[in-house]
């Protein structure tokens, strides 16, 4: 399944072409699948595959440690890639996933102002594929511990998730994109698109944006439509049934009230504290993603926004940056997807017509 799930990596999602820079980032964890990943790519043509792996409380360690010259300092394999590299698989395999939770916030801020101008060029050539990028799991037991599974449920639960099982999981996914783009055609058609729901009524423009189909290239796995809000069009209250979940803090019954784009006021059932610090720093207040899962096979919260973004019937906003490739303008170092529910009695309204009704679409 290791050899499988390297090859849909390789050829599908990134597409690695002779002659290409490859940058692998992962924890130690997942030494299988980059052992698997590195041979692909080599025989594919690459010309450099460099591996960034992480031991156990590696960042944990540095966040509470360095020097704020350290903080301060941009790291240099990262900087390179992000500038100048072709592709980048970014394999998740967390030994904690509350690691983060214990560093300061000041320093946390620190490091996530060095790191802004490599997001930055992240977000510019991803926008237009000179960077060719991929986010997927490996199955490890803080996962599965936060999705309530064992290990082998969770292994089962992450390959099936990927159409790993399938005879041909390159197929599976040109089908996804196929079904996918029918949808993202209509809406790409429509200015304005409106959220109904249990204790959400929110609206924005789409006007000379685009809506993408997410289709597993980026993210293994996909299924979701989204595109970036005008970014002073969006008016009305959102609220989020689902826990919000950032670098290892959690925050449950998020509700935004928003005017003219500009989040106003904010409630939280547990964890407002951090939320407060995250709207403190630069672009948070504004939307940079509206989503629609469209993934039925992912039925169930993880606790990983990687799957739980994508769960069929829910749609998703992200405080923070856009992204560009839809034609968004909101600058930030957060990119935070909050999600909820909306198979019961969620609508989706565009341009004045119901497109979708308790977790379906109609159109």
């Amino acid at each position: 399944m290791t050899k499988t799930y390297a090859q849909l990596l390789v050829h599908y999602c990134l597409q690695v072409r002779p002659g290409d820079k490859v940058l692998i980032s992962s924890t130690l964890l997942a030494e299988p699948l980059v052992r698997e990943v590195f041979r692909e790519a080599y025989a594919a043509g690459a010309a450099l595959v460099e591996c960034d792996l992480a031991f156990r409380e590696r960042d944990l360690t540095f966040l509470k440690n360095a020097s704020e010259e350290a903080l301060g300092t941009p790291p240099t394999l990262t900087q390179l890639a992000m500038e100048t590299f072709d592709c980048y698989l970014n394999i998740r395999a967390p030994y904690n996933l509350r690691e983060g939770a214990s560093v300061p916030a000041d320093r946390a801020k620190i490091r996530q102002e060095t790191m802004a101008p490599i997001n930055k060029a992240y977000f510019e050539r991803t926008a237009d594929r000179r960077l060719r990028r991929n986010l997927c799991q490996w199955p490890t037991d803080a996962s599965a511990q936060e999705a309530g599974m064992s290990l082998s449920d969770y292994e089962q639960f992450v390959f099936g998730a990927c159409k790993l099982f399938s005879a041909d999981p390159m197929a599976a996914w040109l089908n996804v994109r196929a079904s996918q783009q029918r949808i993202v055609d209509h809406l790409n058609r429509c200015s304005m698109v409106r959220y109904l729901g249990n204790g959400t009524d929110i609206s924005f423009s789409t006007q000379g944006r685009i809506w993408m189909n997410s289709d597993g290239q980026t993210n293994m796995p996909s299924g979701e439509v989204y595109t970036s809000p005008v970014e002073d069009s969006v008016n009305g209250t959102v609220h989020f049934s689902y826990p919000c979940l950032y670098q290892g803090n959690e925050v449950e019954g998020v509700t935004l009230w928003v005017k003219d784009g500009f989040i106003e006021r904010w409630e939280a059932r547990r964890g407002k504290d951090f939320l407060d610090l995250i709207f403190e720093m630069p672009g948070t207040r504004r939307f940079g993603e509206a989503a629609i899962g469209t993934n039925y096979d992912i039925n169930r919260m993880t606790k990983n926004i990687l799957f739980d973004e994508k769960i069929g019937g829910t749609i998703h906003m992200a405080i923070g940056q856009s992204y560009l490739q839809t034609g968004g303008k909101n600058e930030s170092p957060v990119h935070w997807d909050m999600i909820t529910d909306m198979t019961q009695g969620g609508e989706i309204w565009a341009d004045g017509e119901k497109i979708y009704q308790d977790g379906k679409f109609l159109i």
